[in-house]
C-alpha cells in the first residue's frame, strides 16, 4: 500500500528572540552567531506555554489544510524528547486539549531531531496494516526551555516549535518510497539531555532539571561525514539520484552546516529549504517546518521528489524520497469540513 502525505501543518510560538536579545545576555556578538550559525531569531515558547500546546496547533493546522474534521483522524502519534510529564503519553494531552475523544493516542521517541523521519515512518507502518486510515504524526519539541543559563551558544542555535504529517494511503507510484534509517550508539554522547541533581541529594531518576549538551564540532563532522553517503544511499534505495530529485529536505541543524551540506552533495543552494535562520534548530519538527513552507512559497508541488533526510542525537538518521501528492492521489475520501 502506499502512504501519501496529505497535508502538513506547522505551529511555532509567537514570541521570537533576536541576536540583540542573546548578545545582552551572553558574552558574544550579532556577528559570530550571524556568521558562524546563520541564525538571526528564533522562536521560543512562552512561560506557561507546553510542548503540548505546540502540538495541538500543528495538528490543527494540517487537518485545516487537508479540508479535514480532526474528528476523523484515527490515531494520533505524538513524537518529542520534551513532554509536558513523564506519564501520561504526550499524545493523550494533546487529544484532551484538542477535544478530540475516542481517539487512540501514544508517543515515540526517535531521540530529538531524527524524529522527522523515524515518526513519520512508524506512521506510515499503521496506515499500511489497514487498520488506520488516516493519521496525524505529530512532532514537537521545546528544547528551549531545557538550556543550560550559561550556555550561550545552545541558546544562540535552539528554538521551539512543532510540525505534523497527516498521512493517508495513496495512489501507486506516489508517497514515501523507501525509507532507510540508521544508529551510531558510539557517538551517544554527541547531542544527549544531562540531567542535574539538586544539592540536597539525589532525586528519583526521572525529576530534576534537564540541560541540553551537545558537541558542535562532533554534530558538524556527523553531518559532513556520514550524512552525504547516507544521502546516496537513500535515492539508490527510491531509484533515483542527488540530480534528480527536485528538492533536498534535511534536519535544520543551522543554515550554515545546511549550506556547507549541499555544496558536500554536490547541489546548489537554491534546491534545499532553510528556516532555521528564523526559527533557530526546532528539532525532530524542523524538517516538516521546512516543507510547509516550501508548500507555502511554491517550491514544491504535487509530482515532485523531495529527499527528506534527518539526523540527531543517537546518533541517529534517517532519510526517504517522498512523491509529493495531489488531493486527487489520495484513496481515502472523506469529506467532512475542517
Amino acid at each position: 500500500m502506499s502512504v501519501g502525505i496529505r497535508s502538513v501543518g506547522r505551529f511555532v510560538p509567537d514570541l521570537e528572540i533576536s541576536n540583540e536579545e542573546i548578545v545582552s545576555r551572553f558574552d558574544t556578538t550579532d556577528e559570530w552567531i550571524s556568521e558562524k550559525l546563520g541564525i538571526h531569531t528564533r522562536r521560543v515558547a512562552r512561560p506557561g506555554q507546553l510542548t503540548s500546546d505546540l502540538a495541538v496547533g500543528a495538528l490543527q493546522d494540517a487537518c485545516r489544510r487537508a479540508g479535514v474534521a480532526p474528528e476523523t483522524l484515527d490515531l494520533v502519534i505524538c513524537c518529542t524528547g520534551t513532554p509536558d510529564h513523564m506519564l501520561p503519553a504526550m499524545a493523550a494531552a494533546v487529544l484532551r486539549k484538542a477535544g478530540l475523544f475516542g481517539i487512540v493516542g501514544f508517543d515515540v521517541n526517535a531521540g530529538g531531531c531524527a524524529g522527522g523521519v523515524f515518526a513519520l515512518d512508524v506512521g506510515a507502518k499503521y496506515i499500511r496494516s489497514g487498520e488506520y486510515h488516516r493519521v496525524a504524526v505529530v512532532i514537537a519539541d521545546t528544547v528551549a526551555q531545557c538550556l543550560d543559563p550559561q550556555d550561550r551558544t545552545a541558546h544562540a542555535i535552539f528554538g521551539d516549535g512543532a510540525g505534523c504529517y497527516l498521512l493517508e494511503a495513496c495512489q501507486d507510484g506516489r508517497g514515501i518510497g523507501p525509507t532507510l534509517m540508521r544508529t551510531k550508539p558510539e557517538l551517544y554522547y554527541t547531542a544527549f539531555t544531562e540531567r542535574q541533581l539538586p544539592p540536597e541529594g539525589l532525586p528519583n531518576r526521572f525529576s530534576g532539571p534537564n540541560y541540553m549538551r551537545m558537541d558542535g564540532r562532533g554534530v558538524r563532522d556527523f553531518a559532513l561525514e556520514v550524512v552525504p553517503d547516507f544521502a546516496e544511499q537513500v535515492v539508490k534505495a527510491a531509484g533515483t539520484t542527488l540530480d534528480a530529485v527536485n528538492l533536498i529536505v534535511t534536519h535544520q541543524a543551522n543554515p550554515t552546516l545546511l549550506r556547507t551540506l549541499m555544496r558536500e552533495l554536490g547541489q546548489p543552494e537554491s534546491k534545499t529549504v532553510i528556516v532555521a535562520d528564523r526559527l533557530g534548530n526546532t528539532s525532530g519538527s524542523s524538517v516538516i517546518l521546512a516543507l510547509v513552507d516550501a508548500v507555502d512559497s511554491g517550491q514544491l508541488r504535487p509530482g515532485d521528489d523531495v529527499l527528506l533526510v534527518s539526523f540527531g542525537s543517537g546518533m541517529s538518521y534517517g532519510g526517504t524520497v517522498l512523491r509529493w501528492c495531489a488531493p486527487e492521489d489520495f484513496r481515502v475520501e472523506r469529506t467532512e469540513a475542517a
